[in-house]
């Protein structure tokens, strides 16, 4: 699995194997010394899909499905990454870069986060514990990136809301 991730030009800094289904690379961004950049690879028909960059909007929509299925859950699910998105702050030094991106941790700790979530395994496409391993790295990334940072956030507040559609894909497809 150690090459699956490379991309030329570009410095892996870690690969995260999710449940044999997903692979997420995490490399070093061109913004700042601090940036990251997420990449994942799917497990699918038997083989493994090209580099993808995940998108707000994939993701909304896999919470979105998850929430028809079981809105309860889901809400609970919304409330905990909105509490991570409250208390998130930016990468500023190596260390605390070194502490995110310690592999055996952060699968720990978020696969006990996901057992919280384990009704929701057979809805969307994506995993919970690869939802939830996104939405960490995605809000690192984007308020590493601009300390004002609030798009993952007013996407997060308007699932919890339960706005409608058009109004949900305006913000995650927003640019």
């Amino acid at each position: 699995m150690s090459d699956s991730m490379q991309i030329r030009n570009k410095v892996l800094l870690a690969e995260i194997p999710v449940n044999g289904t997903y692979i997420v690379g995490v490399y070093q961004g061109g913004i700042s010394d601090y940036d990251i950049l997420i990449k994942y690879r799917q497990y699918e028909n038997g083989k493994w899909s090209r580099i993808r960059t995940p998108k707000h909007i994939h993701w909304a929509v896999d919470v979105m499905i998850k929430h028809y299925s079981d809105a309860e859950t889901t809400d609970s699910l919304l409330d905990f990454l909105i509490s991570v998105w409250e208390n998130a702050t930016p990468i500023s030094s190596d260390e605390e870069r070194n502490r995110l991106l310690d592999t055996e941790a952060l699968l720990e700790e978020v696969s006990n986060e996901a057992s919280q979530y384990a009704s929701l395994a057979k809805h969307g496409e994506y995993s919970v514990k690869f939802l939830i391993l996104l939405a960490k790295l995605l809000m690192i990334q984007e308020k590493t990136n601009r300390n004002d940072a609030y798009m993952f956030g007013r996407l997060l507040e308007q699932l919890r809301e339960h706005n409608d559609i058009f109004r949900i894909v305006s913000t995650a497809t927003y640019r």
